[in-house]
């Protein structure tokens, strides 16, 4: 068979036959221009006994009203051990389905259902399947940033955190399939030294940074740590004085206290949460190659407060999925978290 390639990022299936676009602009309209959003959304949450989650890539202003911030993985979990009885997830459609996986039992809302991933919707999971049939005995190892219906045709779900570790708990003489991210699947063949079959999938946010340009703004600051989400190209790998995901990045950042400057090879959101922890410390964003000087999900950006608002006020759009499908995905994913058992929180849960 030809190598597969995907040539562009195909809406998030899961709004495209609920008429979302027309239903959120009537909604949008309704909201009294004077209304104290932030005070509402907090009333909300007391009357519906939820908790809001909220990953680090969405805008400062959510991550603040939140009760938990973090990476999916994180997050959903965190969920599962509060008494709440509605999940307001405030990231992207995949981590509201892995919410949903985990906490079957209780409402878990997306504040806007096109809040896709370029990574998780460049894997529709019929495409996926097919090609699969070409690499029968295959272990199906897949990134937790896919789609539920892809969860439930892997073996092990993995985060970026620790792929390596259960790659490595696998035995040499077997063979593997890795997806949805290329990258991520290139960075762990040279941390295992095993060579597997990659789908081709990749982060648009990632994708975007450049090792020429990364280089010259390591020039204009020498004394600059680069730290690097293994999402990114092997170029910019390459460069980086430490790669991890998106909560060792934070880490990272925490533990150093003698280093005061840091070029960030992520999505911008993480910034955030950096300047809490290090005031004291400066952050520059990777440059992207789409000209901007940061590098920021266009999915994660449609949340916002006032949809935040609105998703709690209406309770909805909620996210479901068929049992079949849920108990499917779960077992990879515990697989994973068993698998995962005697490495560090970090390791466990950064995605």
């Amino acid at each position: 068979m030809e190598p597969l390639t995907l040539a562009r990022t195909p809406q998030n299936p899961a709004s495209e036959s609920l008429g979302q676009e027309a239903d959120l602009s009537v909604r949008l309209k309704t909201i009294d221009p004077g209304l104290d959003l932030e005070a509402e959304i907090v009333r909300l949450k007391g009357d519906l006994n939820a908790v809001i989650l909220a990953h680090y890539y969405q805008e400062g202003e959510i991550q603040d009203l939140a009760d938990h911030v973090g990476d999916s993985l994180a997050l959903a979990q965190a969920a599962a051990k509060t008494d709440a009885d509605v999940i307001v997830f405030c990231g992207v459609h995949f981590m509201a389905e892995t919410a949903k996986i985990l906490n079957p039992d209780k409402l878990v809302l997306l504040p806007d259902l096109d809040a896709g991933c370029s990574l998780a919707d460049r894997c529709p999971a019929d495409l996926y399947g097919e090609w699969l049939k070409q690499y029968p005995g295959h272990t199906v190892i897949n990134y937790i940033n896919s789609s539920a219906a892809v969860k439930a045709l892997s073996d092990i779900i993995v985060t970026s955190s620790n792929a390596v570790d259960i790659v490595n708990q696998l035995p040499p003489d077997q063979p593997i399939v890795f997806g949805p991210d290329r990258h991520l699947g290139r960075w762990v063949e040279k941390q295992t030294g095993r060579e597997m079959v990659l789908w081709p999938g990749f982060c648009v946010v990632h994708e975007q940074f450049n090792a020429r340009r990364l280089a010259a703004l390591r020039a204009e600051y020498p004394h600059a740590r680069l730290i690097a989400h293994p999402e990114c190209e092997e170029a910019v790998l390459a460069q980086a004085d430490f790669i991890g995901s998106t909560l060792a990045l934070l880490k990272y950042v925490q533990t150093h206290p003698d280093e005061k400057q840091f070029i960030v090879a992520t999505e911008a959101g993480i910034l955030h949460q950096m300047e809490h922890s290090r005031p004291d410390a400066q952050f520059i964003c990777s440059p992207p190659n789409s000209g901007c000087t940061c590098a920021m999900c266009p999915y994660m950006r449609l949340n916002t407060l006032e949809k935040l608002y609105l998703c709690m006020r209406d309770k909805r759009p909620e996210i479901t999925m068929d049992e079949e499908t849920r108990v499917r995905a779960l077992r990879p994913v515990q697989r994973m978290l068993d698998m995962s058992k005697g490495l560090t929180p970090v390791q466990q849960k950064g995605d």
